[in-house]
């Protein structure tokens, strides 16, 4: 028996399997390599721990490889949120269309269980921070977050109509080495081409909650270990935030920079769909008995330390 986790050589999902391995699981990946790299997994590749598949969700050529698995670990998809106002279709095809394919086949082959990496955009702008898991109403404000929702209601309607026990994990910033987008990477690649001037997205005061990737891994298997429900879902982050112009100035400082300008773009939003203020309650994972080991500030030093 074996775990199949897709998106297995992305940000993530490279990190995960590098823990499923580590425990002694036998691991298949999936992935199409569209923004996964081979090299995050190329070890456990070569040792044998791992078979890799190079195949799109969309496309076939992998459903075989979910027999007689004892889970999946769903991570494949678009995240590119500022891109999802562009181009929606990817958003729906990569993430919904995608989520479909892989439960229709764990449904064919009787696989048990998913885990699902969702995001705190499902909740929208909410109203109560920290969020906890039964907030309401769910209104995303990106076609990403709005994608991932219906994400979770199908996996819902599976688990109920199939019998599949599910964990769906609602990440706040996930961050740290191999990452390839969001804030931290931005500013590297801008103060790479312009050392003395940094432009930022929006008003600098957008104040979030990050969360190291070891962090974020360590807590999905414990919930998953603990989770005995039909449907489980839970906030993972952090118990804390920073602003944007903090963490700037945190990667410039691991870059050695000093006296950098700062060149706000204006505006409470990043971008169409950025949500402003987010922190997650994690309450519910911590009676269980887990607790973020880094705060958002630390987890930042670490992911700017670990990518630099």
């Amino acid at each position: 028996m074996f775990d199949v986790v897709t998106g297995g050589a992305g940000f993530i999902g490279s990190h995960l399997v590098d823990a499923l391995v580590a425990g002694g699981r036998r691991v298949v990946v999936i992935d199409s390599l569209a923004s996964g790299d081979i090299s995050h997994i190329r070890r456990h590749i070569d040792s044998g721990s791992v078979n890799f598949i190079q195949a799109d969700l969309l496309g076939g050529g992998w459903k075989d490889a979910l027999s007689r698995a004892d889970r999946v670990f769903h991570l494949a998809a678009d995240p590119d949120v500022r891109q999802s106002a562009l181009s929606p279709e990817s958003q729906i095809r990569n993430n919904i269309h995608a989520t479909f394919k892989v439960l229709e086949a764990m449904r064919e082959y009787k696989v048990p269980a998913i885990i699902f990496t969702s995001t705190s955009t499902v909740y929208g702008e909410a109203t109560v921070i920290p969020t906890p898991e039964g907030y309401t109403p769910l209104e995303p404000v990106s076609v990403y977050g709005a994608s991932k929702l219906a994400c979770e209601a199908l996996i819902s309607a599976y688990s109920h109509s199939f019998g599949i026990r599910s964990c769906i994990f609602r990440f706040a910033n996930i961050i740290g080495a191999r990452s390839g987008h969001g804030v931290i990477t931005d500013f590297v690649r801008k103060l790479k081409e312009n050392p003395r001037e940094l432009e930022i997205l929006g008003n600098g005061k957008q104040t979030k909650s990050y969360l190291l990737v070891t962090d974020c891994v360590e807590a999905m298997l414990f919930a998953d270990a603990h989770a005995q429900a039909p449907v489980n879902i839970f906030n993972i982050g952090s118990e804390d935030w920073i602003d944007v112009a903090a963490i700037a100035r945190i990667v410039e400082t691991g870059m050695g920079l000093k006296d950098v300008k700062h060149r706000c773009t204006g505006g409470e939003r990043g971008w169409v769909g950025d949500v402003p203020k987010m922190q997650l309650s994690v309450e519910k994972l911590k009676k269980m008995g887990w607790r973020p080991s880094h705060g958002s500030e630390e987890s930042v030093r670490l992911a700017v330390r670990a990518m630099l």
